[in-house]
């Protein structure tokens, strides 16, 4: 029985029918970073998920690391957007806009004419690569260290996408500070190498961090933010650190202070990173006051687990949802699962995209 994953939850101000979260998913279908009619089909058929949140999306031209992913800084972009929020409303479903800077995790051959691979520090990527598309695995070049001005303009950046966001239909906002993108690239010592109030002790490196809250929340509302952090996480060569339960305690705390609505917090123990300790886990749900999302590896009954016994309020699911787009009927009815192909995970068209079959159509 799954009783509490599927049993309503009231998020802020917003129901959610149930207690599964489709996790963001970049899949590089969004042809010259503007969303479109293909990416309105393959989220309106997971509309059934209690929230959606969607892809990450740059809030800025600087952002957009990797091919085909969708920004939210221009008009044309924000139309295209549209398309989506309707799709997914009018299945009855809620979906947030995951704003993610890519910062050092970067090739300039993906970004537009004028934009700047920046960091707070210019560290080296040493075993990672990107893709370009018709030149294929490069090495990442170094970035760029900010300067004061240029971290003012990319909160006012992150601050602005919000509000389009908004403008847009989505019903809030998430801010990726997770997987060693431009968030927390600050927030961890090994890419944060500045001597200024940006680096140095664990209020400096969170700095970047409580401002790009503080102005998204002025912008949208607490209640409409959420925030994604990955402490353990491996992802884009980061690691653990000395004081890493030190500092997502004090970023969980902070953020509770700010009012944002929930923290999204990833394990990555399923792809190779150390597990994130149940104790730092507590400790987060400890003082946060709010909503506390887990993500990481879960199946359904490990989610009804965790939600019934009050170590999380909702549940994340990443790869089953890209090949169930009905993955909640399928919990509900306790039937197979489509088996995801990861050879279609990033490649543009509507191939392992939308091409996955729903319980009705294998019958």
């Amino acid at each position: 029985m799954l009783n509490h994953l599927l049993s309503e939850y009231q998020l802020g101000k917003i129901t959610l029918k149930n207690r599964a979260v489709m996790a963001p998913l970049t899949r590089s279908r969004a042809e010259g970073n503007v969303p479109n009619s293909l990416m309105a089909t393959y989220y309106g058929n997971r509309a059934g998920a209690g929230l959606i949140i969607s892809e990450g999306t740059s809030p800025s031209p600087n952002g957009l690391g990797y091919p085909r992913i969708p920004g939210n800084f221009s008009a044309e972009q924000m139309e295209g957007w549209k398309k989506i929020t309707t799709a997914v409303h009018e299945q009855g479903g809620k979906i947030f806009m995951q704003l993610m800077h890519c910062g050092r995790v970067s090739h300039p051959d993906n970004l537009p004419a004028g934009a700047r691979v920046l960091a707070p520090s210019p560290v080296a990527l040493t075993e990672t690569q990107m893709y370009v598309d018709g030149k294929g695995m490069l090495d990442i070049p170094l970035a760029e260290e900010m300067s004061i001005e240029d971290i003012t303009a990319t909160v006012e950046e992150y601050a602005h996408s919000a509000k389009l966001a908004i403008q847009a239909g989505f019903d809030g906002v998430e801010l990726h500070a997770a997987n060693g993108y431009l968030l927390e690239q600050f927030i961890h010592p090994r890419t944060n190498r500045r001597s200024d109030q940006y680096g140095g002790s664990v209020e400096n490196r969170l700095r970047f961090l409580r401002n790009v809250a503080e102005a998204t929340a002025a912008a949208i509302g607490g209640d409409r933010l959420g925030v994604r952090l990955s402490p353990y996480g491996v992802f884009n060569e980061m690691g653990t650190f000395d004081t890493v339960d030190e500092t997502f305690t004090e970023a969980a705390r902070l953020l509770d202070e700010i009012g944002v609505t929930y923290l999204h917090l990833v394990d990555q123990e399923d792809m190779g990173a150390p597990p994130v300790p149940d104790a730092i886990k507590a400790k987060i749900r400890e003082v946060f006051s709010r909503s506390l999302i887990l993500s990481g590896g879960y199946d359904a009954h490990r989610a009804e687990e965790d939600i019934s016994t009050g170590r999380c309020d909702l549940v994340a699911f990443g790869r089953p949802f890209i090949a169930n787009p009905d993955l909640v009927e399928r919990f509900r009815e306790g039937t197979e699962l489509n088996v995801p192909d990861y050879d279609t995970f990033y490649t543009p068209g509507p191939e392992g995209y939308i091409t996955y079959p729903t319980l009705a159509e294998s019958v």
